[in-house]
């Protein structure tokens, strides 16, 4: 009995010196409790706070402006009220995750916030859907540059355009406040951002559908869809959650510029299957198939030399295909175009849209092909070339073309002729273009045919007087002209003559009497020393018109002092010593020249 009441009194209030130290430090009996009991009552009496880590807490009191949060014991945070701004139901007593951020600041108050609290469990939340490949729930909050914010878990992720959906958007705001499935395709943990798509979704459902529907598919079966793309290439049809492309040369027999020209965007089709390919998951469609190919409805008396009318529906360079029924086409060539061998590209003759007759040359309805010509609706004008063309006469050209050689020249449309260089001057010319322009018309010689091959050849310069004729009688060889230096070459210079004829002079006939060289401008003497008419050529010597006159001279002077030394011999004989002397004298004189 006395036992009991000493570890009642040991439970109570005790006096210090009542206190049993022996019993205490032994552990095994404090005031008939475990000691081991009481710790543990006493530690849950208090929270142990580490810093940096999500507790949770409970909201101890609500105001405008502040939430308190305890997180155990006498710990106590304040957070501000907008954090919880997502939660308009807040109230006391509810728990709550905060954040520690500091066990205390400079007023020894704990700092905790619920925003970052929030933060890290979604963004753990993230790493976890991420990793898993859990399809996660986000609301589409706004729309951005290049694409959409959506939050997810409370995260502000990025959707970009081109995951948002298999097919193209058009208005991109119809998403906007809305909550749709995504998949978390990119983490960027350093900078903390979060890609997401619903396109892979899509994607992999159509996947499935796609597997389900090639399954079943079979060559030449007649399915509907919508048209779902418009592409330069074809069309996209929509079979029920799976695409497969109609290829612009498979919409319609007849030859089409663009898909729109056929179908529309969202448009209900009927399409057979060409196609298709179980790895690949591709699969091809026509659409022309499902009607009658035209050509087994082509007029069956149709036959070659029939006139028949179409549409330029296509323009290349070696002809133009005509269509002369919905997917009915002939080729004309472009030799079939005109009688005119300048006829080089189908674009010189006909254009896209063009109207034309032609005339049918080769029909092969098994392999459904047809050549046209349009040529021949008129007729050739060689088969009477000579007689309306004969050689030598003269006649009217257009220049058509002009080459290094020469210059084409229309007579009528499908008669050209070619006049060679040769032929257009009687001057030297380094170029046709010095004489003609494309365009210029003129007048030509015929000089011969080859109606085989439909050449003809022309001359111009026959037409004209020939100026050689003139100069061989105004110039002749040996004749002294005045004439002025044009310009200097490397081995002489161009003489310009009084009526403007062209000349040559080397340059050692250039130098002056008093031992200069004429330059360019200087108007000088000179002699005619050759002129040929089959090279164009006049050669000219201003040295010769000093240089002969002083031989001539000296020649005369020579021929003078003979004659009178001749004379003196004969005279010796009969003179006297005294008249020798002079006579001596005198021949002494004239062989010098006094």
């Amino acid at each position: 009995m006395a036992e009991e009441t000493n570890k009642t009194v040991l439970n109570a209030s005790i006096a210090p010196e009542n206190f049993d130290w022996e019993a205490f430090e032994g552990g095994d009996v404090y005031g008939g409790t475990d000691k081991g009991s009481i710790e543990e009552a006493y530690n849950k009496t208090l929270s142990k706070v580490v810093e940096n880590e999500v507790v949770e807490g409970e909201v101890t009191a609500i105001n405008k402006r502040e939430v308190i949060v305890t997180i155990g014991g006498k710990s106590e945070g304040v957070i501000s009220a907008p954090e919880f701004r997502y939660n308009p139901d807040l109230k006391v007593g509810d728990k709550v995750e905060v954040f520690v951020e500091s066990a205390e600041d400079k007023k020894g108050q704990l700092v905790i916030s619920h925003k970052k609290a929030r933060a890290l469990k979604s963004w753990d939340r993230v790493n976890e859907a991420y990793e898993s490949g859990e399809i996660v729930k986000g609301f589409v909050k706004t729309r951005t540059k290049g694409g959409m914010i959506v939050d997810v878990f409370g995260i502000e992720a990025f959707l970009p355009g081109s995951q948002i959906d298999i097919k193209p958007i058009r208005d991109y705001d119809v998403f906007v406040n809305q909550t749709i499935d995504f998949k978390i395709v990119k983490i960027n943990q350093e900078f903390r951002n979060v890609v997401v798509s619903h396109k892979a979704l899509l994607e992999a459902e159509q996947e499935q559908k796609r597997s389900e529907l090639i399954g079943k598919l079979e060559k030449g079966q007649v399915l509907e869809g919508t048209v779902k793309n418009i592409t330069n290439y074809g069309v996209f049809v929509d079979l029920g959650g799976v695409d497969g492309l109609i290829h612009i040369t498979d919409l319609s027999w007849g030859r089409i510029n663009h898909p729109e020209e056929v179908v529309t965007l969202d448009e209900k089709i009927k399409v057979v299957v060409l196609d298709f390919n179980e790895q690949q998951k591709r699969i091809a469609l026509g659409l022309k198939q499902l009607a009658a190919h035209p050509w087994d409805s082509l007029d069956k008396d149709l036959t070659v030399g029939d006139k028949v009318k179409g549409k330029v529906v296509l323009i290349a360079d070696y002809g133009a295909f005509v269509e002369i029924g919905p997917g009915v086409e002939g080729l004309i060539h472009v030799s079939e175009m005109s009688w005119s061998p300048r006829l080089h590209s189908a674009q010189e003759f006909l254009k896209v849209g063009d109207e034309v007759e032609a005339q049918i040359l080769t029909l092969d309805r098994e392999a459904r092909k047809m050549s046209l010509g349009l040529k021949q609706l008129t007729s050739n004008p060689w088969e009477s070339i000579r007689e309306k063309y004969p050689v030598g006469s003269t006649q009217k050209a257009t220049v058509r073309n002009i080459t290094n050689f020469g210059v084409f020249a229309e007579l009528e449309d499908g008669v050209e002729g070619l006049v060679h260089i040769s032929d257009l001057s009687w001057n030297k010319i380094k170029h046709p273009s010095e004489v003609v322009a494309a365009g210029d018309s003129i007048e030509v010689q015929i000089l011969d045919f080859d109606e085989a091959n439909h050449k003809l050849s022309l001359g111009h310069k026959q037409i004209l007087p020939n100026p050689w004729d003139q100069l061989e009688a105004k110039y002749p060889v040996g004749s002294v002209v005045n004439a002025t230096v044009a310009a200097a070459t490397d081995k002489g210079a161009n003489i310009t003559l009084e009526d403007g004829a062209e000349a040559f002079c080397f340059s050692r006939d250039l130098v002056k009497e008093d031992g200069k060289t004429a330059v360019a401008g200087e108007t000088l003497p000179f002699k005619v020393v050759e002129l040929r008419r089959s090279t164009r050529r006049i050669l000219l010597s201003h040295t010769r018109t000093y240089a002969e006159a002083k031989e001539a001279k000296a020649a005369a002077e020579v021929d003078t002092t003979k004659k009178a030394v001749k004379k003196i011999n004969s005279n010796i004989e009969k003179t006297t010593l005294g008249d020798i002397d002079a006579l001596a004298a005198l021949k002494n004189k004239l062989e010098k020249g006094e």
